[in-house]
Protein backbone atom coordinates (compact mmCIF):
# COMPACT_ATOMS: atom_id res chain seq x y z
CA UNK A 1 0.00 0.00 0.00
CA UNK A 2 2.84 2.29 0.68
CA UNK A 3 4.80 1.88 -2.32
CA UNK A 4 1.63 1.96 -4.55
CA UNK A 5 0.91 5.24 -2.63
CA UNK A 6 4.51 6.47 -3.38
CA UNK A 7 3.90 5.79 -7.02
CA UNK A 8 1.02 7.74 -7.04
CA UNK A 9 2.04 10.49 -5.42
CA UNK A 10 5.30 10.60 -8.14
CA UNK A 11 2.79 10.39 -10.78
CA UNK A 12 0.86 13.58 -9.88
CA UNK A 13 4.34 15.41 -9.46
CA UNK A 14 5.38 14.62 -12.81
CA UNK A 15 2.27 15.50 -14.32
CA UNK A 16 2.74 19.00 -13.39
CA UNK A 17 6.11 19.72 -13.31
CA UNK A 18 6.10 23.57 -13.28
CA UNK A 19 3.52 24.31 -10.60
CA UNK A 20 5.56 21.20 -8.27
CA UNK A 21 8.88 23.07 -9.02
CA UNK A 22 7.06 26.68 -7.86
CA UNK A 23 5.41 24.79 -4.99
CA UNK A 24 8.67 23.73 -3.60
CA UNK A 25 10.46 27.06 -4.25
CA UNK A 26 9.78 27.96 -0.80
CA UNK A 27 11.09 25.21 0.93
CA UNK A 28 14.38 25.30 -1.52
CA UNK A 29 14.72 28.37 -0.69
CA UNK A 30 14.27 28.38 3.06
CA UNK A 31 16.38 25.18 3.92
CA UNK A 32 19.21 26.99 1.18
CA UNK A 33 19.43 30.48 3.28
CA UNK A 34 18.81 28.24 7.22
CA UNK A 35 22.42 26.17 6.01
CA UNK A 36 24.03 29.35 4.51
CA UNK A 37 23.64 31.57 7.32
CA UNK A 38 24.50 28.66 9.75
CA UNK A 39 27.57 27.51 7.60
CA UNK A 40 28.84 31.21 7.21
CA UNK A 41 28.07 31.52 11.01
CA UNK A 42 30.41 28.84 11.71
CA UNK A 43 32.89 30.12 9.40
CA UNK A 44 33.12 33.74 10.52
CA UNK A 45 33.87 32.06 14.21
CA UNK A 46 36.43 29.89 13.19
CA UNK A 47 37.69 32.26 11.16
CA UNK A 48 38.11 35.35 14.26
CA UNK A 49 39.27 32.49 16.51
CA UNK A 50 42.43 31.74 14.33
CA UNK A 51 43.00 35.48 13.49
CA UNK A 52 42.96 35.97 17.52
CA UNK A 53 44.85 33.09 18.22
CA UNK A 54 47.16 34.61 15.70
CA UNK A 55 48.38 37.39 17.61
CA UNK A 56 49.98 35.45 20.33
CA UNK A 57 49.38 32.63 22.36
CA UNK A 58 47.59 33.52 26.10
CA UNK A 59 48.21 37.28 25.33
CA UNK A 60 47.57 40.52 27.49
CA UNK A 61 47.45 43.70 26.12
CA UNK A 62 47.78 46.61 28.40
CA UNK A 63 47.95 50.33 27.12
CA UNK A 64 46.98 53.83 28.97
CA UNK A 65 43.31 55.05 29.18
CA UNK A 66 40.53 52.93 30.28
CA UNK A 67 39.14 51.61 26.92
CA UNK A 68 40.70 49.87 23.80
CA UNK A 69 40.20 50.72 20.25
CA UNK A 70 39.09 53.76 18.38
CA UNK A 71 37.91 56.64 20.76
CA UNK A 72 39.67 55.18 23.87
CA UNK A 73 40.38 57.55 26.68
CA UNK A 74 43.97 57.57 26.62
CA UNK A 75 44.20 61.63 26.63
CA UNK A 76 45.82 62.20 30.09
CA UNK A 77 46.85 58.72 30.86
CA UNK A 78 50.23 58.68 31.50
CA UNK A 79 52.56 56.40 29.41
CA UNK A 80 54.43 53.57 30.88
CA UNK A 81 57.76 53.78 31.24
CA UNK A 82 60.54 50.83 30.75
CA UNK A 83 60.72 50.71 34.65
CA UNK A 84 57.15 49.39 34.36
CA UNK A 85 58.17 46.52 31.91
CA UNK A 86 61.21 45.18 34.09
CA UNK A 87 58.61 45.48 37.36
CA UNK A 88 56.32 42.97 35.67
CA UNK A 89 58.59 40.83 33.99
CA UNK A 90 60.41 40.43 37.55
CA UNK A 91 57.56 40.46 39.86
CA UNK A 92 54.68 38.48 38.14
CA UNK A 93 55.09 34.93 38.26
CA UNK A 94 54.04 33.09 35.05
CA UNK A 95 54.95 35.09 32.28
CA UNK A 96 56.84 33.96 29.07
CA UNK A 97 57.71 37.40 27.41
CA UNK A 98 56.77 41.18 27.96
CA UNK A 99 57.43 43.13 24.96
CA UNK A 100 57.25 46.93 25.45
CA UNK A 101 55.68 48.60 22.32
CA UNK A 102 55.76 51.94 20.71
CA UNK A 103 54.40 52.68 16.87
CA UNK A 104 54.07 55.42 14.81
CA UNK A 105 52.40 55.31 11.07
CA UNK A 106 55.44 56.44 8.61
CA UNK A 107 56.20 56.20 4.48
CA UNK A 108 58.91 54.16 3.49
CA UNK A 109 60.98 54.38 0.67
CA UNK A 110 63.17 51.57 -0.87
CA UNK A 111 64.64 52.99 -4.18
CA UNK A 112 62.35 54.19 -6.48
CA UNK A 113 59.33 52.62 -4.57
CA UNK A 114 57.28 53.80 -1.08
CA UNK A 115 54.94 52.57 1.01
CA UNK A 116 53.07 53.74 4.20
CA UNK A 117 53.29 51.14 7.05
CA UNK A 118 53.26 51.09 11.08
CA UNK A 119 56.82 51.25 12.74
CA UNK A 120 56.97 49.81 16.13
CA UNK A 121 59.53 49.87 17.90
CA UNK A 122 60.22 47.19 20.82
CA UNK A 123 62.41 44.09 21.53
CA UNK A 124 63.29 39.90 20.58
CA UNK A 125 60.48 39.75 23.12
CA UNK A 126 57.70 40.45 20.88
CA UNK A 127 58.58 38.34 18.45
CA UNK A 128 57.76 35.40 21.71
CA UNK A 129 54.53 37.42 22.72
CA UNK A 130 53.20 37.76 19.29
CA UNK A 131 53.42 34.26 18.04
CA UNK A 132 55.88 35.22 15.12
CA UNK A 133 58.20 33.52 13.51
CA UNK A 134 61.10 34.34 10.66
CA UNK A 135 60.92 33.46 7.38
CA UNK A 136 64.91 34.65 6.59
CA UNK A 137 66.47 36.81 8.48
CA UNK A 138 67.77 37.09 12.34
CA UNK A 139 66.38 38.69 15.22
CA UNK A 140 67.77 41.96 16.88
CA UNK A 141 71.10 41.67 18.62
CA UNK A 142 71.51 42.66 22.24
CA UNK A 143 74.53 44.93 20.94
CA UNK A 144 71.71 46.61 18.52
CA UNK A 145 68.92 46.91 21.09
CA UNK A 146 71.27 48.52 24.37
CA UNK A 147 72.97 50.65 21.64
CA UNK A 148 69.61 51.77 19.29
CA UNK A 149 71.30 50.73 16.30
CA UNK A 150 69.46 51.61 12.79
CA UNK A 151 67.91 47.86 11.84
CA UNK A 152 64.73 46.51 11.24
CA UNK A 153 62.79 43.79 10.52
CA UNK A 154 59.74 43.73 8.29
CA UNK A 155 56.49 42.35 7.60
CA UNK A 156 55.79 40.07 4.18
CA UNK A 157 53.65 43.01 3.17
CA UNK A 158 56.29 45.69 3.40
CA UNK A 159 58.45 42.90 1.81
CA UNK A 160 56.27 42.41 -1.25
CA UNK A 161 55.70 46.86 -1.86
CA UNK A 162 58.95 47.87 -1.06
CA UNK A 163 61.65 44.90 -2.99
CA UNK A 164 58.90 42.63 -5.15
CA UNK A 165 60.46 39.01 -5.63
CA UNK A 166 64.10 40.62 -4.71
CA UNK A 167 65.64 39.72 -1.75
CA UNK A 168 65.31 42.62 1.30
CA UNK A 169 68.20 41.27 3.78
CA UNK A 170 71.13 43.67 3.89
CA UNK A 171 69.34 46.25 1.94
CA UNK A 172 68.42 49.71 3.47
CA UNK A 173 64.78 51.32 3.50
CA UNK A 174 64.34 54.59 4.86
CA UNK A 175 62.40 55.42 7.70
CA UNK A 176 60.77 59.02 7.82
CA UNK A 177 64.62 60.74 8.32
CA UNK A 178 67.07 57.75 8.53
CA UNK A 179 67.51 54.85 6.94
CA UNK A 180 68.09 51.41 8.43
CA UNK A 181 69.14 47.84 7.11
CA UNK A 182 66.97 44.93 6.82
CA UNK A 183 68.10 42.22 8.71
CA UNK A 184 65.05 39.84 8.70
CA UNK A 185 61.85 38.65 7.55
CA UNK A 186 58.65 37.89 9.57
CA UNK A 187 56.54 34.92 8.13
CA UNK A 188 53.44 35.85 6.91
CA UNK A 189 50.24 35.84 8.91
CA UNK A 190 47.38 37.50 6.59
CA UNK A 191 44.45 38.94 7.67
CA UNK A 192 44.12 39.68 11.47
CA UNK A 193 41.69 41.22 14.00
CA UNK A 194 39.92 43.36 12.89
CA UNK A 195 40.10 43.02 9.60
CA UNK A 196 44.06 44.55 10.12
CA UNK A 197 47.12 43.36 7.52
CA UNK A 198 49.30 41.97 10.47
CA UNK A 199 52.01 41.58 7.83
CA UNK A 200 52.32 44.95 6.88
CA UNK A 201 54.75 46.43 9.67
CA UNK A 202 58.19 47.32 10.59
CA UNK A 203 59.82 46.21 13.53
CA UNK A 204 62.80 48.29 15.05
CA UNK A 205 65.14 48.42 18.24
CA UNK A 206 62.63 50.16 20.97
CA UNK A 207 65.32 52.09 21.23
CA UNK A 208 65.98 53.76 18.12
CA UNK A 209 62.14 53.71 17.63
CA UNK A 210 62.19 55.98 21.13
CA UNK A 211 65.10 57.77 19.95
CA UNK A 212 64.70 58.56 16.24
CA UNK A 213 60.57 58.56 16.21
CA UNK A 214 58.93 59.15 19.55
CA UNK A 215 61.46 61.59 20.91
CA UNK A 216 60.57 60.09 24.66
CA UNK A 217 61.36 57.29 26.69
CA UNK A 218 57.98 56.24 26.87
CA UNK A 219 56.04 53.51 26.33
CA UNK A 220 52.69 52.96 24.55
CA UNK A 221 52.07 49.17 24.79
CA UNK A 222 52.86 46.06 26.91
CA UNK A 223 52.36 43.10 25.15
CA UNK A 224 52.44 39.99 27.55
CA UNK A 225 52.25 36.48 27.03
CA UNK A 226 51.43 33.95 29.75
CA UNK A 227 52.83 30.12 30.50
CA UNK A 228 50.68 27.80 29.19
CA UNK A 229 48.61 26.21 32.46
CA UNK A 230 48.67 29.58 33.74
CA UNK A 231 45.28 31.36 35.01
CA UNK A 232 44.85 34.55 32.96
CA UNK A 233 42.31 36.03 35.00
CA UNK A 234 44.61 35.77 38.20
CA UNK A 235 47.70 36.82 36.40
CA UNK A 236 45.44 39.90 35.18
CA UNK A 237 44.78 40.81 38.66
CA UNK A 238 48.37 40.68 39.80
CA UNK A 239 49.28 42.85 36.87
CA UNK A 240 46.22 44.98 37.71
CA UNK A 241 46.99 45.40 41.27
CA UNK A 242 51.11 46.01 40.86
CA UNK A 243 50.48 48.71 38.21
CA UNK A 244 47.82 50.86 40.20
CA UNK A 245 50.60 50.62 42.61
CA UNK A 246 53.65 52.01 40.66
CA UNK A 247 51.08 54.80 39.04
CA UNK A 248 49.65 55.73 42.41
CA UNK A 249 46.46 55.44 42.03
CA UNK A 250 44.01 55.96 45.12
CA UNK A 251 42.22 52.85 45.99
CA UNK A 252 38.78 54.76 45.12
CA UNK A 253 40.68 55.95 41.88
CA UNK A 254 39.78 53.84 38.58
CA UNK A 255 42.00 52.62 36.39
CA UNK A 256 43.84 54.63 34.23
CA UNK A 257 45.05 51.78 32.13
CA UNK A 258 43.57 49.07 30.26
CA UNK A 259 44.38 45.38 30.70
CA UNK A 260 43.04 43.04 27.76
CA UNK A 261 42.75 39.03 27.23
CA UNK A 262 42.72 38.43 23.58
CA UNK A 263 41.22 35.00 24.35
CA UNK A 264 38.04 36.88 26.29
CA UNK A 265 38.01 38.86 23.29
CA UNK A 266 37.89 35.42 21.05
CA UNK A 267 35.22 34.21 23.51
CA UNK A 268 32.87 37.67 23.13
CA UNK A 269 33.37 37.81 19.55
CA UNK A 270 32.67 34.15 19.09
CA UNK A 271 29.33 34.79 21.31
CA UNK A 272 28.22 38.07 19.64
CA UNK A 273 28.55 36.08 15.77
CA UNK A 274 26.87 32.88 16.86
CA UNK A 275 24.10 35.31 18.38
CA UNK A 276 23.86 36.82 14.94
CA UNK A 277 24.04 33.60 13.07
CA UNK A 278 21.05 32.05 15.43
CA UNK A 279 18.83 35.41 14.66
CA UNK A 280 19.79 35.57 10.68
CA UNK A 281 19.00 31.11 10.70
CA UNK A 282 15.38 32.17 12.97
CA UNK A 283 14.09 34.68 9.74
CA UNK A 284 15.58 31.91 7.36
CA UNK A 285 13.47 29.32 8.82
CA UNK A 286 10.45 31.70 8.65
CA UNK A 287 10.51 31.22 4.50
CA UNK A 288 10.60 27.22 5.23
CA UNK A 289 7.39 28.23 7.13
CA UNK A 290 6.36 29.99 4.08
CA UNK A 291 6.99 27.16 1.74
CA UNK A 292 4.69 24.90 3.98
CA UNK A 293 1.93 27.04 3.51
CA UNK A 294 2.51 27.22 -0.39
CA UNK A 295 2.31 23.30 0.13
CA UNK A 296 -0.87 23.35 1.62
CA UNK A 297 -2.42 25.54 -0.74
CA UNK A 298 -1.21 23.55 -3.74
CA UNK A 299 -2.69 20.59 -2.30
CA UNK A 300 -6.14 21.91 -1.40
CA UNK A 301 -6.07 23.10 -4.74
CA UNK A 302 -5.20 19.51 -6.10
CA UNK A 303 -7.70 18.00 -4.02
CA UNK A 304 -10.62 20.28 -5.83
CA UNK A 305 -8.92 19.38 -8.99
CA UNK A 306 -9.43 15.78 -8.26
CA UNK A 307 -12.51 15.36 -6.20
CA UNK A 308 -14.03 13.61 -9.30
CA UNK A 309 -11.03 10.98 -8.86
CA UNK A 310 -10.83 10.50 -5.64
CA UNK A 311 -14.85 9.76 -5.60
CA UNK A 312 -14.16 6.92 -8.03
CA UNK A 313 -11.26 5.29 -5.87
CA UNK A 314 -13.47 5.54 -2.92
CA UNK A 315 -16.76 4.07 -4.69
CA UNK A 316 -14.45 0.63 -6.26
CA UNK A 317 -13.63 0.22 -2.30
CA UNK A 318 -10.41 2.57 -1.49
CA UNK A 319 -10.19 2.77 2.08
CA UNK A 320 -9.99 6.98 3.65
CA UNK A 321 -6.67 5.97 5.14
CA UNK A 322 -5.12 4.81 1.52
CA UNK A 323 -6.53 8.28 -0.01
CA UNK A 324 -5.40 10.07 2.95
CA UNK A 325 -1.41 8.39 2.57
CA UNK A 326 -1.58 9.12 -1.05
CA UNK A 327 -1.81 12.86 -0.49
CA UNK A 328 0.36 13.15 2.39
CA UNK A 329 3.28 11.61 0.73
CA UNK A 330 2.52 13.84 -2.29
CA UNK A 331 2.92 16.62 0.52
CA UNK A 332 5.78 15.17 1.81
CA UNK A 333 7.45 14.48 -1.36
CA UNK A 334 7.55 17.85 -2.59
CA UNK A 335 8.97 19.21 1.05
CA UNK A 336 11.71 16.30 0.83
CA UNK A 337 12.47 17.25 -2.62
CA UNK A 338 12.46 20.74 -1.91
CA UNK A 339 15.00 20.13 1.49
CA UNK A 340 17.04 18.09 -1.09
CA UNK A 341 17.10 21.08 -3.46
CA UNK A 342 18.18 23.48 -0.65
CA UNK A 343 21.24 21.55 0.43
CA UNK A 344 22.75 21.39 -2.96
CA UNK A 345 21.88 25.05 -3.12
CA UNK A 346 23.51 25.45 0.28
CA UNK A 347 26.83 23.50 -0.77
CA UNK A 348 27.30 25.69 -3.48
CA UNK A 349 26.59 28.78 -2.25
CA UNK A 350 28.59 28.41 1.32
CA UNK A 351 31.66 27.19 -1.05
CA UNK A 352 31.15 30.62 -2.97
CA UNK A 353 30.94 33.06 -0.51
CA UNK A 354 33.20 31.44 1.67
CA UNK A 355 36.07 31.86 -1.13
CA UNK A 356 34.66 35.25 -1.75
CA UNK A 357 35.01 35.99 2.07
CA UNK A 358 38.30 34.61 2.83
CA UNK A 359 36.59 32.04 5.45
CA UNK A 360 37.12 28.55 5.92
CA UNK A 361 34.71 26.67 4.59
CA UNK A 362 33.30 24.11 7.61
CA UNK A 363 30.73 21.35 5.99
CA UNK A 364 28.08 20.42 9.24
CA UNK A 365 26.55 17.41 8.64
CA UNK A 366 23.74 17.85 11.66
CA UNK A 367 22.57 21.21 10.48
CA UNK A 368 22.10 19.75 6.86
CA UNK A 369 20.12 16.79 8.27
CA UNK A 370 18.37 18.73 10.86
CA UNK A 371 16.95 21.01 7.68
CA UNK A 372 15.94 18.63 5.57
CA UNK A 373 14.34 16.93 8.35
CA UNK A 374 11.98 20.13 9.27
CA UNK A 375 11.95 20.30 5.51
CA UNK A 376 9.73 17.10 5.30
CA UNK A 377 7.96 17.99 8.88
CA UNK A 378 7.02 20.93 7.17
CA UNK A 379 5.14 18.30 4.74
CA UNK A 380 3.39 16.30 7.65
CA UNK A 381 2.21 19.33 9.23
CA UNK A 382 1.26 21.28 5.95
CA UNK A 383 -0.24 18.21 3.54
CA UNK A 384 -2.20 16.57 6.72
CA UNK A 385 -5.04 18.71 5.96
CA UNK A 386 -5.50 18.75 2.37
CA UNK A 387 -4.89 14.93 2.71
CA UNK A 388 -7.63 14.23 5.47
CA UNK A 389 -10.29 16.64 3.46
CA UNK A 390 -9.65 14.23 0.42
CA UNK A 391 -10.13 11.08 2.23
CA UNK A 392 -13.32 12.54 4.00
CA UNK A 393 -15.35 13.47 0.55
CA UNK A 394 -18.45 11.72 0.11
CA UNK A 395 -18.00 9.45 -2.73
CA UNK A 396 -21.53 10.06 -4.45
CA UNK A 397 -21.04 13.90 -3.75
CA UNK A 398 -17.17 13.39 -5.12
CA UNK A 399 -18.59 11.58 -8.51
CA UNK A 400 -20.98 14.93 -9.45
CA UNK A 401 -18.56 16.94 -9.02
CA UNK A 402 -17.65 18.48 -12.77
Amino acid sequence: MLLNALLLALREIRRNLMRSFLTVLGIVIGVAAVITMVTLGNGATRMVSEQIASLGSNLLMMRPGQRLGPGRDSAGAPNFKLADVDAVAQQINGLQAVAPVVGSAVTLVAGARNWSSTVSGTTNAYLIAGNWKLATGRAFSDDEEVAGKAVCIIGNTVRKELFGSQSPLGNAIRVKTFDCEVIGVLAAKGQGAMGMDQDDTVLLPLRTAQRRLTGNLDVSTLMISLRDGIDSTQAMAQIRSLMRERRKLADNAEDNFNLMDTRQIAETLSGTIGTMTALLGAVAAVSLLVGGIGIMNIMLVSVTERTREIGIRLAIGALENEVLLQFLIEAVVLSALGGLLGITLAFFACLGLSGVMSMPFLFNPSINMTAFLFSAAIGVVFGYVPARRAARLDPIEALRHE
